[in-house]
């Protein structure tokens, strides 16, 4: 863990240093280990062991020390010599306004001391807690110092710890080409410290071999820790864009900017794509649209679902969308899908009913599109213009604006194909021309369920699927551009000279 961040706001004279992590432990490790090395005193607190000062080769607690307020008041009056003061959960106790006061005036005590002037031997006090929620004078009087997620360098150098260690109890072998383990590295980013030691121990010892022969088990084991932690999900794309009927336009300009990621565009300087903002009709085909780009360009693809991030705790909700964006950045180069972004800020485009947090998350999001520069493409998806911020629609935020309509004769001609040889029907034995004339005005979500349809009747009456059958499903069922005729007529007067049509 590369320590350059903290030890600059160290030597800067920051007093209260805040570090919100669940990698409690190799925070807290990395920390001492700064303090022994730069001839600091190294002191723990939590509120079981209380005061612990940390020595290389022994540890001294200080009695009665469990509460917070005590804590802080003894380290107010007893310490004497340069230090790095650590305090687990400490945030969880600053409701008591004792423990609120004597933090302030540790810190107060800390930023004005003696030994304040000494860049390289000041004493400082770091919290590291489970949730970023302070009260507003800690959060004035300090400043929050988030952890990186494990580069290219410590992946490699976890791996080599764990096969050293599960060497020291079994054989375990791990020969394998510089090229093969920088393709392991690539799938285990994103992942914590703890998480990526946990894989890379669990693939090694299931066949005593650790090489890229793992790396479905490397990837499925990722996908699973990632999803348990409720923020950002894999989602699976279509293995060629041929999967996909319609959008053409929108393929052509994926496959155009797939040469932005080439060392010759970097000749010219030019920087990689962005994002993208998909409107359309529902059913249209704008999910599609997202794999495609996940597809044409051979990125893993994450989904962040905006309602996972809302907390009934004040502040939780910014910090799990930080977290979200923070590792899709770790994770590079990646898609990172929004999909229905109107419903998840649905706050910030009119009257806040939710005291403001919709704007800030917003903001939040607005803030990192304009400034992050990892390779994470942005894809949003929406149905509904009139729910979405004008800030969000501002030219630069996107690099184009699609527009995804209800596909044309050609485009549903297509999709009825590939529907049917999904479910091992021979389109030969179809007149695909017929069902497209039939199925004007359907979505492509709409064919794909007259063809299901269709198969359950020729199944329930002791038939075979046929193109009779369909086209009685599809003449039973009046697609979404009848039902809400006037909604999507308003919508596509909207793109009407706005958008890029995707087809």
């Amino acid at each position: 863990m590369k320590l350059e961040f903290f030890r600059d706001l160290y030597r800067a004279g920051h007093a209260c240093i805040r570090v919100v992590t669940l990698e409690e432990p190799e925070a807290a490790q990395v920390l001492l280990d700064f303090a022994h090395a730069h001839n600091l005193q190294a002191w723990t607190w939590s509120s079981v062991q209380g005061l612990i000062r940390r020595e290389v080769h022994q540890n001294t607690p200080v009695p009665e020390t469990e509460n917070a307020a005590a804590a802080l008041a003894w380290l107010r009056l007893n310490l004497d010599a340069p230090a790095l003061v650590l305090t687990l959960d400490l945030a969880d106790h600053l409701t008591d306004p004792r423990v609120l006061r004597a933090l302030r005036e540790l810190s107060e005590f800390f930023r004005l001391g003696p030994d304040a002037g000494d860049a390289t031997g000041r004493k400082a006090l770091v919290m590291i807690d489970h949730k970023d929620e302070v009260p507003d004078a800690v959060g004035f009087s300090s400043v929050r110092l988030d952890l990186p997620a494990p580069d290219d360098d410590e992946l490699e150098s976890i791996i080599r710890r764990v096969i050293s260690r599960l060497r020291r109890a079994s054989p375990v072998n791990a020969s394998m080409t510089r090229a093969d383990l920088r393709l392991i590295i690539e799938n285990l980013r994103g992942l914590s410290r703890r998480h990526a030691e946990q894989l890379v121990a669990q693939v090694s010892l299931a066949d005593g071999a650790f090489s890229l022969d793992d790396l479905p088990a490397i990837q499925a084991g990722k996908r699973r820790l990632l999803q348990d932690a409720g923020v950002l999900e894999f989602v699976d794309a279509p293995a060629s864009l041929d999967d996909i009927g319609g959008l053409d336009r929108f393929k052509a300009w994926l496959l155009e900017r797939a040469h932005a990621f080439s060392d010759q565009a970097r000749t010219y300087n030019l920087p990689p794509p962005r994002g993208v903002l998909l409107l359309g009709v529902q059913g249209a085909g704008k999910s599609l649209a997202a794999r495609a780009v996940a597809t044409a360009w051979k990125r893993p693809l994450m989904r962040l679902d905006p309602g996972a991030l809302y907390d009934r705790y004040i502040g939780e909700s910014e910090s799990r969308l930080r977290a979200a964006l923070r590792q899709a950045q770790a994770m590079a180069p990646v898609v990172l899908w929004i999909d229905e972004i109107e419903k998840g800020f649905a706050g910030a485009a009119g009257q806040s009913v939710d005291g403001g947090l919709s704007r800030r998350m917003f903001g939040t999001l607005l803030t990192w599109m304009q400034e992050h520069t990892a390779p994470v493409f942005l894809i949003a998806t929406a149905n509904d213009i009139s729910a979405l911020p004008p800030e969000l629609l501002r030219k630069g935020r996107f690099d184009e604006t699609f527009f995804v309509d209800l596909p044309g004769e050609a485009a549903r001609k297509r999709i009825f194909e590939i529907h049917l040889k999904r479910r091992t029907l021979d389109p030969a034995r179809y007149d695909l021309a017929a069902l497209a004339r039939a199925s004007e005005g359907f979505s492509g979500a709409e064919i794909e369920q007259a063809v299901l349809a269709s198969i359950h009747r020729a199944l329930g009456g002791g038939t075979k699927p046929s193109q009779a059958a369909l086209l009685e499903c599809i003449a039973a069922s009046p697609p979404l551009s009848v039902t809400m005729r006037e909604s999507v007529a308003n919508l596509r007067r909207w793109a009407q000279g706005r958008c890029v049509m995707a087809e």
